[in-house]
C-alpha cells in the first residue's frame, strides 16, 4: 500500500500514506488512466465534436489498410468505451512503433460492440482521437474543462506511446486525491460545487452497466468504468489503484498501491474495505470519541513501506562479506556478485549483460536511492533515455544461511523483484522472481556458482 483516503458525503473522513509516499507523491496510476479518458471523450461528446456512434477508423485514414476486415472499420466509439471491440486481447506489444496502428492491423476475432474483451488498445485509440481533434495532450484538452475546476495538480502529466500520443491506457502520473477527485465527480454525476463540468447524461451512461463481464466474476462494465456490487462503480488500475465509488451511501474509498506479484492483493484490499469500512458505514454520526481518534491518527502516522521481513544478524554475515561468486550461465546472465555488510546497511554488487552494477539495500529496513540498471524506458516507451528509477531495497536472514532481498521500484514505473541467495560451504544459490511490467526481466530465474578462490580474488 502507498496511500488511502476515505470521503463520506463530501468530506475526508481519514487519509494516510506509507512513507516514503506522501500526499504530495505523484504516482502512477496505469489503468485508472483509461476512465480520465472517458471523462475527455464525454467532453467532447458534450462539445458535438465527437458522437458515440462515431466510426473509429475515420479517424486514422493515415494508418488502416486497404483490406480493412470489416469488424475494424465497424467499431465505434462506443464500442471502444464499452470494451467490447473486435480483438480477444490488446493488439500492440512494447516492441510495436506505432500502438494505434496495430489495433487496425490485427486480424480481428469476434464481431465489435457483443461481448466484452478487456483490450487496452481501445483506450489508446480513442485517445489518439481525442488528441487527434483537439490537437493537444488528453489532460491539458481537460484542463480547462474539467481538471482546473476541480483543482487536479498542474504538474499531472502522462507517459507517451512510440507514436508520441499520451498512454491513455496506463501511463497518467498524478496524485491519489486527483484520481479521487475526478471519481467524486462521477459520484456526483458530473457536477462539482453545484457547477456542472461534464454532461449527467454521459456520466449516467459512464457510471452503469452498458455491457456484462460476469464471465470473469464481474459486475458489468460502463464506459471505460467497472461496475460494482451495491450498486456502485470504479476505477481501476494494475497494482490496486483503486477509486470505489457508492452513490447510494455517498462514499468513496481511493487507494494507491502496488500490488504486482501478490496473489490475490486487490482481493485483499477490497476485503478489507468491505469489513472494516462497508459494514460500519452508519446515517448518523459516531459520538465524539478523543482518544480513539488519537489512536487512529497515531496509526496512520506511522505508516511505512514494510522492509524484508526476517533476521538482522547471522553467522554467515562475515563469511560472505566482500567474497565474490562466480555463477554458471543462468537466465539473469549474472556472472558474478559479492555483498558487503556495514552494520544494519549493505551493498549487493553484480554483474550482469548490461555491466557492473551496485545496489545499495538496509538489513531490516528499506534503503531508498537509485536502481543501479539505467536501461529501461521513461516519459515514452520505445526510448530509453539513460535515467535510473528510484527504488527501495532491503534485506534479511530467513535462514541461518539464507538472505532475501526485497526491491521495489518507486516511479514513474512501478514493480519489485525477490531474491533469495543460499550459502552452503563456498557454493551459492540464488532464485529471482520479478513482477514488473516490461521491465526487471534480468531477474527472474534460478543461477548457482561458487565462491572465487583467494588467489583468484587478489588478482580481481
Amino acid at each position: 500500500m502507498h496511500g488511502f483516503l476515505v470521503l463520506r458525503q463530501g468530506q475526508i473522513a481519514s487519509e494516510g500514506y506509507w512513507a516514503p509516499y506522501t500526499e504530495d507523491s505523484m504516482h502512477r496510476m496505469y489503468s485508472v488512466s483509461k476512465s480520465f479518458v472517458s471523462l475527455a471523450v464525454g467532453l467532447m461528446i458534450d462539445e458535438g465534436k465527437l458522437r458515440l456512434d462515431d466510426r473509429v477508423a475515420r479517424y486514422f485514414d493515415d494508418l488502416i489498410p486497404e483490406d480493412l476486415h470489416s469488424y475494424l472499420a465497424d467499431s465505434t466509439v462506443r464500442d471502444l468505451l464499452m470494451m467490447s471491440t473486435a480483438h480477444s486481447y490488446t493488439s500492440y506489444t512494447r516492441t510495436d512503433a506505432n500502438f494505434a496502428k496495430t489495433f487496425f492491423l490485427k486480424k480481428p476475432s469476434h464481431p465489435p460492440g457483443t461481448v466484452f474483451s478487456y483490450d487496452t488498445a481501445a483506450t489508446v485509440i480513442l485517445n489518439a482521437i481525442v488528441e487527434r481533434i483537439s490537437g493537444v495532450p488528453f489532460l491539458e484538452y481537460m484542463r480547462d474543462r474539467l481538471l482546473n475546476p476541480v483543482g487536479f495538480t498542474k504538474e499531472a502529466w502522462c507517459i507517451r506511446t512510440p507514436e508520441g500520443t499520451s498512454w491513455g491506457g496506463s501511463g497518467v502520473i498524478c496524485k491519489l486525491k486527483d484520481m479521487a477527485k475526478l471519481a467524486y465527480v462521477c459520484l456526483n454525476k458530473g457536477s462539482w460545487n453545484g457547477v456542472q463540468l461534464i454532461s449527467e447524461d454521459y456520466i449516467r451512461a459512464a457510471t452503469s452497466k452498458q455491457i456484462d463481464n460476469s464471465l470473469a466474476g464481474n459486475y458489468g462494465y460502463g464506459y471505460q468504468i467497472w461496475m460494482e456490487q451495491d450498486n456502485g462503480f470504479s476505477f481501476r488500475g494494475m497494482g490496486s489503484q483503486l477509486a470505489l465509488c457508492y452513490p447510494e451511501r455517498d462514499l468513496l474509498f481511493a487507494c494507491i498501491s502496488d500490488t504486482q506479484g501478490q496473489a490475490n492483493g486487490e482481493a485483499a484490499i477490497r476485503a478489507a474495505f468491505r469489513e472494516e469500512i462497508w459494514a460500519h458505514i452508519r446515517d448518523s454520526p459516531l459520538p465524539e470519541d478523543t482518544a480513539t481518534y488519537a489512536k487512529l491518527q497515531n496509526c496512520i502516522g506511522n505508516l511505512g513501506i514494510l522492509p524484508q521481513l526476517g533476521e538482522r544478524s547471522s553467522s554467515f554475515t562475515q563469511k560472505i562479506h566482500d567474497q565474490w561468486y562466480i555463477l554458471e550461465d543462468n537466465p539473469m546472465e549474472i556472472s558474478r556478485m559479492r555483498f558487503k555488510f556495514y552494520g544494519d546497511e549493505g551493498v549487493w554488487e553484480y554483474s550482469n549483460a548490461s555491466g557492473a552494477h551496485t545496489l545499495a539495500f538496509g538489513v531490516g529496513k528499506n534503503v531508498g536511492g537509485p536502481f543501479p540498471q539505467n536501461n529501461y524506458f521513461g516519459n515514452q516507451i520505445g526510448f530509453i533515455p539513460g535515467s535510473h528509477y528510484q527504488c527501495l531495497a532491503s534485506a534479511a536472514w530467513v535462514e541461518e544461511h539464507k538472505l532475501n532481498m526485497l526491491v521495489y521500484v518507486t516511479d514513474i514505473y512501478l514493480g519489485r523483484f525477490s531474491a533469495s541467495f543460499a550459502f552452503e560451504d563456498n557454493r551459492i544459490s540464488v532464485h529471482m522472481i520479478k513482477a514488473a511490467e516490461w521491465f526487471l526481466d534480468e531477474y527472474q530465474g534460478f543461477a548457482g556458482g561458487v565462491r572465487m578462490e583467494e588467489t583468484e580474488h587478489t588478482h580481481c
